[in-house]
């Protein structure tokens, strides 16, 4: 039993280093990152070839991978199962790294937040998906956000993993029925909890990536289309605002899903030196078809209504961020060039 104890350990040892290296070697002037959300496991998705084809270095799920609004954990665990046992998908995974956070249909409740009773279940099922080991903290934590950096020193990508659904507060609905919901009261809710907040702001305080990846379930910067979105607690989006500038980090660039459409916001925040992107790509099996149109004060590309996956395209050696908007056959929807002061 000693031996199986030691060889089991030597594993897992093994298992970290070998993680490690692929995290922290040298990267190349070019770094891609491709990303997606809202997947349904019914559907077929013909996208995983079309992504191939960028040649990612990275994929980022901005959740809903799967679409399993339940309260029943087999059912939960049979679906995540389905979608990771499909043959498109186990090729794509075997070929590039896959990393990400949820969204309320793989978390288990529409809209839902911080009054899910299953949420600590779905967690573990969750990670399951991403071959998290037994051991890791994040099977302790309360909530799937977790950081992972790629390449060394100012060489380097820090990718930062947002949960906006586990402490995530009520919002408040729209009596009116115009919208589904409408801004809390000044000050009201969290979108985050006091320790995920504590725990962004030291992981952007130490940060000396050139580029910082925040991924966001939902949208952070449009927020006056009614549906889910930071700005339904406006008190949060300052917050964060302010904790990026404040901790004078270098290239950060939000990633969210959700709204079954692909847009690129952009805002000029105080006390940084580049604008803040916001960049939305969403559904990768279905998507807002029927879109007519909302207000966007910060959009700057047209809204892709058509199933989509995102592409970042990071130069080292000119400091800047090529986005691309691509669909089936590798369509290019949109690009957008974003440089960054050295």
């Amino acid at each position: 039993m000693k031996y199986l104890i030691l060889l089991l350990s030597l594993n897992f040892m093994l298992t970290l280093s070998c993680n490690e290296i692929r995290r922290e070697k040298e990267l190349k002037n070019n770094f891609t990152v491709s990303f997606g959300s809202c997947n349904n496991q019914n559907l077929p998705n013909f996208l995983w070839r079309e992504i191939l084809e960028n040649k990612p270095d990275l994929f980022i799920w901005g959740g809903d991978i799967i679409y399993s609004d339940t309260y029943d954990m087999q059912w939960m665990k049979k679906n995540y199962e389905k979608q990771k046992n499909d043959s498109t998908y186990q090729n794509f995974i075997s070929k590039v790294p896959v990393l990400g956070t949820w969204d309320d249909h793989d978390y288990g409740l529409n809209d839902g937040g911080e009054e899910y009773e299953k949420k600590d279940s779905v967690q573990q099922i969750f990670l399951d998906f991403f071959d998290v080991y037994k051991q890791s903290p994040r099977r302790f934590q309360k909530g799937v956000y977790f950081s992972e950096k790629y390449g060394k020193g100012k060489k380097s990508v820090l990718v930062i993993v947002l949960d906006t659904r586990y402490f995530r507060s009520k919002l408040t609905k729209d009596s009116t029925g115009v919208k589904r919901y409408i801004p809390n009261k000044t000050g009201e809710g969290t979108m985050l909890g006091d320790k995920q907040w504590k725990w962004l702001e030291t992981t952007l305080n130490n940060s000396n990536s050139s580029f910082n990846i925040i991924v966001s379930s939902i949208q952070v910067l449009s927020s006056e289309h009614g549906f889910e979105t930071w700005g339904n607690m406006p008190h949060e989006v300052k917050k964060l605002e302010s904790i990026i500038a404040n901790s004078k980090v270098k290239g950060v660039i939000i990633l969210s899903g959700d709204r079954h459409i692909a847009e690129i916001s952009s805002k000029k925040i105080n006390g940084l030196n580049y604008p803040l992107l916001d960049v939305t790509s969403s559904g990768l099996t279905h998507s807002y078809e029927s879109f007519k149109g909302e207000l966007n004060p910060f959009r700057v590309s047209k809204v892709v209504p058509h199933k989509n996956f995102g592409v970042l395209k990071i130069n080292f050696t000119s400091n800047s961020i090529t986005i691309e908007i691509r669909g089936e056959n590798n369509l290019l929807y949109q690009s957008y060039l974003q440089k960054y002061k050295n």
